[in-house]
């Protein structure tokens, strides 16, 4: 059984301010800890119950991690998730504001690639999905504004899958960036081309808004081609996390 101040901590996480000030973030489910035990993110603890522990021991024991083995009530009991019968892992955050310290570490992204941008995404589930959808098609750069939700939500993190392994996110002045870019930038709103018949660019950056105000004006202006989704029906728009998906799919299409 883990302490009260253990579980004091686990709850912390839950909050942005503590999770800044520690540098840690939450992992929840099985999935999720699993492929955060195949990535390079360092592990500090993971809560697991007995057959999470069996399966994966080998795992934890290679990379040393502390491993506490609890009944699954009593991760229920300090995760965000409503059910949750396998493991938590307390985890140390990358570095999300830096590009030009990944980019001295290697991880260097530029004009030979799709990178999305995104404009104040505030749903974490949205954030999550878009997440989780740029995995899925090969995008592995995500420029985020500085209003757009924390990365390392829980509910952004569990909505990934465990995307966000593999998936990189910088917060940045997206205006200043998309200034100094010598990429196209495509940006997706209710007017624009159709991008069925769009002639999509080899490479670029795909602009997406938020929720309910859609691209700010600011970024508007650095937009290079307005695109959107036609519509068949009465349904007033899409959810933006299904736009990107239906963005990048026809994008991904082009270069195939």
């Amino acid at each position: 059984m883990f302490t009260k101040g253990q579980a004091n901590t686990i709850k912390s996480l839950q909050d942005k301010k503590y999770r800044q000030k520690t540098g840690l973030f939450l992992v929840e489910g099985e999935k999720s800890v699993v492929e955060t035990l195949n990535s390079n993110f360092e592990i500090k603890t993971i809560l697991a119950t007995k057959d999470f522990y069996a399966k994966y021991s080998k795992q934890i024991k290679d990379k040393k991690i502390i491993c506490e083995i609890v009944e699954q009530g009593e991760i229920e009991k300090v995760s965000t998730l409503e059910t949750n019968d396998s493991a938590l892992a307390i985890v140390m955050q990358k570095d999300t504001a830096n590009l030009d310290l990944s980019m001295q570490a290697g991880n260097k992204i530029g004009e030979s690639e799709i990178i999305l941008a995104l404009d104040n995404i505030r749903d974490p589930g949205n954030f999550g999905t878009i997440i989780r959808i740029a995995d899925w098609y090969g995008i592995k750069n995500i420029i985020a504004s500085v209003g757009t939700v924390d990365f390392y939500n829980p509910k952004v993190i569990s909505a990934t899958k465990g995307s966000f392994t593999r998936v990189n996110v910088y917060y940045m002045d997206l205006s200043k960036y998309l200034a100094e870019t010598k990429s196209p930038i495509l940006g997706a709103f209710m007017k624009g081309e159709n991008a069925h018949k769009f002639n999509f660019p080899k490479n670029g950056i795909l602009v997406m808004g938020n929720e309910s105000n859609g691209i700010s004006p600011e970024i508007e202006k650095l937009i290079t081609q307005k695109i959107t989704i036609p519509n068949f029906g009465g349904a007033e728009s899409l959810n933006v996390a299904i736009a990107t998906a239906v963005l990048l799919d026809n994008w991904i299409r082009v270069r195939a």
